[in-house]
């Protein structure tokens, strides 16, 4: 049989490597990097070859099962559909509309099928009940862009290829290759600035792999990055070094922000986060000094309790020193489906806290409720808890913060559907679940993450094999539920018959600002290069006056509230972690992205271990006010003293789950550690950095 090349993107990730897929047109023979692709240039990281093992996964479900008991059972797709309709419709009319809850997770935004056909079938169940791993990530991004710029979608994005000046703050993106800004290849990019003479700074509580690479690196506390940033802009306002020129013409509420930050002076942040008084201040002037420069906050700087006022924050300093909507500095994307222009969008008011969560009163934001406040709203007794649970590609039990309390949550439900490729932690729950095709039985084109990108191109890839004999695709799934949900007329039945995901995709291109369509894609199976990043402001923002605002109230008020004092010393503070070669839960269930060195460890600083009497390699005992865990300790000056660092994504030891090989890499849940009740204060994302724990020997 001989052999053919097939070319498409990695979906597993943010970085939308290319890849060159040889196969036998049955089954893979070998996966690398696509050096003709205009993104990635060849670059790949580990996961991409896991591509294959997904698709070979023994453990990977591909027609429906039904729990009875203890015990799970192949149906058919008829009786899949007629039972999960019938079920989510009487718990809605019994205890209306709010009963049934739904919660989308990551893999949703990777997945074509998924992100054009999901959003039809929740609208169906009318209920103010959505949850996402978007209240576990990157709300506060969506806060400052929505308040700020007019739009949660318009997200400004580093310009690492032209920069002079890179500032990253709580983020890895060696390990990432970017976060809410795809730039696969990441390391190359890293070393092309420094050979330009450019410079990159990282503040971060570990000596990460990017941080390895930088020209400087600080520890910071974990959760004081807020007072880093307001100190920044003191000095930058206090020394007069801004330069508002660029967006000066088309921004408003400048003239509050020299006394706004004059309280935050390097000598009070310095206290709150450990960084020296005079490396705070040569940052600012370097900054402002700097070619171009973009200040970059990630992760550590939004899963924390003041994670909007950073994001917030990171943009008025890339703003006021010129460096907003300009190459070298925090840009915009142009990208070939344009999702910004595609969504309507009437102001702030429209998105943001028009309804709250029924017993926290946490705020809706994009018809979304914060997922902390899930478990509590399944638990809670009264008039609008939450009966029924379609969860889609999600893992929350691993994933939210106190997993085990949404456990106990899922397990009284009256009826819960999981859209889901395996039986993990979180689908074991599940009453039905539902398995679509997987990534390379799908085409795929990255809507999402093109919006996110460091440079403009356009990639489309047809399915590589056919899906296995009686398996659906996601969109197939959600527009089945969908219609049965709701039934369609004679008009909308022809309409309907017509969108599939290549014609979705075929129409969002041709009113896309680059006059392409799928024909003109598939004619580049490489991809298109479209360009650099280029500025667009004001004509890009969606305020209703057509200004940047850069003093919203609310944010305003949140960092006069922002306590000056010096909080008490805790024992340990908790912190995550991302690995290259991990991503996702159920990224564990393929062996060569597992295997090698563990990497379930808590990473300790050699002196914290040393006051505690702790040996390197032994098992120790990790507890929090909400839970503790067992794992292997591993010590390294990697940690700042005083902070403590779990990856995320494990805890396969749980009975009931199928998928041999994370069973048999289990480790633990850092979220069996963190607290649902430990929320940035103004979006309520959750705060999973800045956990008190304790760290003991293990009985």
């Amino acid at each position: 049989m001989s052999t053919k090349q097939h070319f498409r993107t990695c979906n597993l990730c943010e970085a939308m490597c290319g890849i060159v897929i040889e196969h036998n047109g049955k089954s893979v023979e070998t996966i690398k990097g696509d050096k003709e692709d205009p993104f990635s240039k060849g670059f790949i990281c580990p996961k991409a070859v896991a591509l294959q093992d997904i698709y070979e996964d023994p453990d990977r479900l591909k027609k429906p099962i039904r729990r009875q008991g203890d015990e799970w059972g192949e149906i058919s797709w008829k009786e899949a559909f007629d039972t999960v309709v019938s079920k989510l419709q009487s718990i809605g009319k019994e205890y209306g509309p709010d009963a049934v809850g739904y919660y989308q997770g990551n893999p949703s935004v990777h997945n074509l099928g998924t992100l054009f056909f999901a959003g039809s079938f929740f609208r169906t169940l009318q209920t103010k009940n959505g949850y996402s791993a978007t209240s576990l990530d990157q709300l506060p991004h969506h806060y400052a862009s929505q308040f700020m710029l007019g739009h949660y979608l318009l997200m400004p994005v580093p310009d690492i290829d032209r920069t002079q000046y890179f500032l990253v703050i709580g983020a890895n993106p060696i390990a990432s290759n970017g976060s809410m800004m795809s730039a696969a290849g990441m390391p190359g990019r890293i070393r092309a600035l420094q050979k330009r003479n450019g410079k990159m700074v990282v503040i971060d509580p570990r000596r990460s792999e990017t941080a390895l690479k930088a020209d400087r690196h600080h520890f910071i506390k974990p959760g004081t990055d807020v007072y880093l940033l307001a100190a920044l802009l003191q000095v930058l306002f206090k020394e007069a070094l801004i330069d508002i020129k660029r967006v000066g013409n088309w921004s408003k509420g400048l003239d509050q922000l020299p006394s706004l930050f004059e309280p935050y002076t390097p000598e009070l942040a310095s206290a709150h986060t450990g960084i020296e008084v005079e490396e705070i201040r040569t940052m600012a002037h370097e900054f402002a000094a700097a070619e171009s420069a973009v200040c970059y906050s990630r992760m550590g700087a939004s899963t924390q309790a003041h994670g909007t006022l950073c994001q917030w924050l990171t943009n008025l300093i890339n703003i006021v020193t010129g460096n907003f909507d300009r190459p070298g500095g925090a840009m915009f994307s142009t990208p070939a489906v344009d999702v910004v222009k595609g969504r309507k969008n009437k102001g702030t008011q429209h998105k943001y806290n028009r309804y709250q969560s029924r017993v926290r009163g946490l705020p809706e934001f994009n018809d979304e409720l914060p997922v902390a406040a899930l478990a509590e709203e399944i638990l809670t007794e009264g008039e609008g808890q939450i009966k029924a649970m379609v969860i889609s590609a999600g893992n929350p039990v691993l994933s939210s913060p106190n997993g085990t309390k949404l456990e106990k949550a899922l397990d009284q439900l009256d009826f819960m559907v999981s859209i889901d490729i395996y039986l993990n932690e979180t689908s074991k729950h599940a009453d039905i679940i539902l398995p679509p095709q997987t990534g390379l039985e799908s085409e795929h084109f990255d809507v999402v993450f093109n919006n996110l990108a460091v440079r403009d191109t356009a990639k489309y890839s047809e399915p590589l094999f056919d899906g296995a004999e009686g398996s659906k695709a996601d969109w197939q799934i959600f527009k089945e539920l969908t219609k049965r949900m709701k039934p369609l007329s004679t008009e909308e039945e022809a309409l309907d018959a017509y969108m599939t995901p290549s014609n979705f995709l075929n129409e969002a291109l041709k009113k896309g600002p680059h006059d392409l369509n799928l024909k003109s894609l598939k004619a580049h199976p490489h991809g298109i290069d479209l360009g650099p990043l280029k500025p667009q402001l004001p004509d890009r923002l969606f305020t209703e006056d057509k200004m940047v605002d850069l003093a919203p109230a609310l944010f305003v008020t949140h960092l006069k509230n922002l306590s000056h004092e010096l909080p008490k010393a805790s024992s340990l503070t908790l912190v995550g972690r991302r690995h290259l070669r991990s991503n996702n839960s159920w990224m564990h269930n393929s062996e060569r992205l597992v295997k090698g060195p563990w990497r379930c460890t808590i990473l300790m600083h050699p002196e914290d271990a040393r006051q505690r009497a702790l040996q390197p390699e032994t098992i120790v005992r990790v507890s929090s006010a909400k839970g503790s865990v067992n794992l292997p300790l591993e010590i390294s000056d990697e940690m700042m003293p005083g902070v403590v660092s779990i990856p995320h994504g494990f805890g396969h030891n749980r009975n009931g789950t199928r998928w041999q090989v994370a069973e048999a890499h289990a480790g633990v849940s850092i979220n069996d550690l963190t607290d649902e009740n430990l929320l940035d204060g103004i979006s309520g994302n959750t705060a999973f950095s800045g956990v008190e724990v304790e760290v003991s020997a293990s009985a």
